[in-house]
């Protein structure tokens, strides 16, 4: 099993964001303790409810984790360490943004407290960018903090980047890549950016403001992108995610594998024993659901549902997805097959189904179809 932890505040809203998070304001101290009291007493009942079951990852997601204290993220994961069987090489991340990371001795003392993994947001090193995405750190922090992690003692650290942006060329993105590659992360997470409706840059789109580079200057970022970073010795393991040997998140690769996770804090998702829930986004209504006070929808999983996720997510992978089942051996199923192989889509062996990176970059319209044949 794998445990996730959602905190849920930021210092202000980006202009791409549309994950729930709060900005912390006048206030956010007392907002902060309400939600630590409460994750305490879910994290609690949840433990005692998986009855010893080994747990293999810790993530702590956001949000911005990273604005919470370092004596608060320690007595968390000790609090942790008591109510679950943490596994002795579980991996154990936390994300955070530079301006946060760099306060003094914090990086340091969350590798004292058992944190092995960081993630940080970087999205660009770029300042322009930086503030047209409506990022409060500077290109300079980000370096920083790549240093000041070595230093502190984490060996594996991956940094997200943001490709896509309006006023973004090839030459620029791959020069991003090189920028990145430069400060020695292990892992690279690269996302496309997405104008999600209500956010920002969205409105300022639709007001004509800024516009996303063409279709296929994007696709030329996405596979020249790929192409740059296995160059550099990162491995396109997933869709959006590089690693150095060694390095893949293990957390991640737990979801795409189709692993059991518990969500803890407001709108974490969990799946347990063919049961999916979600907790409500809002911290009020969450406190209400950790303190044990009212029960999140859940949704029971069956097993067509669960073949479904398992092809979607191990599409996402490098290695793929099991071509298990008789509708796999369907004429209608061999000959799409056939047409996604010779058109360099997809590899097939060893009876599993594998994206090229041309066709990780279609990958939504192969899985429709695939959806279509296999489960009509």
């Amino acid at each position: 099993m794998m445990l996730y932890i959602h905190v849920p505040f930021c210092r202000s809203k980006c202009r791409y964001c549309a994950f729930f998070s709060e900005p912390l304001g006048n206030g956010g101290g007392e907002r902060i303790r309400s939600y630590l009291d409460g994750l305490l007493a879910e994290l609690v009942r949840r433990g005692t409810e998986s009855r010893g079951e080994p747990v293999t990852s810790v993530f702590f997601g956001g949000g911005t984790p990273s604005l919470l204290s370092a004596l608060d993220l320690s007595s968390l994961l000790e609090s942790i360490g008591r109510h679950f069987a943490l596994t002795e090489d579980a991996e154990i991340s936390i994300e955070g943004n530079p301006e946060s990371l760099l306060r003094p001795g914090f990086m340091k003392d969350l590798a004292v407290a058992g944190f092995n993994r960081l993630s940080v947001g970087v999205q660009s090193l770029d300042e322009g960018m930086l503030r047209m995405l409506g990022r409060i750190h500077s290109a300079e922090d980000a370096v920083r903090t790549l240093d000041a992690a070595r230093s502190a003692g984490f060996e594996n650290v991956s940094v997200d980047l943001m490709w896509g942006l309006p006023g973004q060329t090839l030459k620029g993105w791959l020069g991003q890549i090189d920028a990145a590659a430069a400060l020695e992360p292990s892992h690279i997470s690269a996302y496309g950016l997405t104008l999600e409706p209500g956010t920002p840059l969205a409105e300022a789109e639709a007001r004509g403001h800024i516009s996303l580079p063409p279709e296929e200057i994007l696709a030329a970022m996405y596979l020249e992108g790929a192409a740059r970073m296995e160059a550099l010795g990162f491995r396109h393991y997933e869709i959006s995610n590089f690693a150095r040997p060694g390095c893949m998140c293990r957390h991640n690769c737990g979801y795409w594998k189709g692993e059991e996770y518990l969500g803890l804090g407001p709108a974490a998702v969990s799946t347990r024993k063919g049961v999916r829930w979600a907790n409500p986004p809002g911290l009020e209504a969450w406190l209400e659901v950790a303190r044990g006070r009212a029960r999140p929808e859940r949704e029971e999983l069956d097993q067509r549902r669960l073949e479904e996720e398992r092809l979607m997510l191990g599409l996402r992978t490098a290695d793929g997805a099991a071509m298990c089942g008789e509708a796999w051996e369907l004429p209608q199923v061999k000959a799409f097959l056939h047409e996604l192989e010779s058109s360099g889509l997809a590899l097939i062996s060893a009876g599993r189904l594998r994206l090229t990176a041309k066709g990780m970059l279609l990958s939504n319209e192969v899985l429709a179809t695939l959806m279509d044949l296999i489960f009509p």
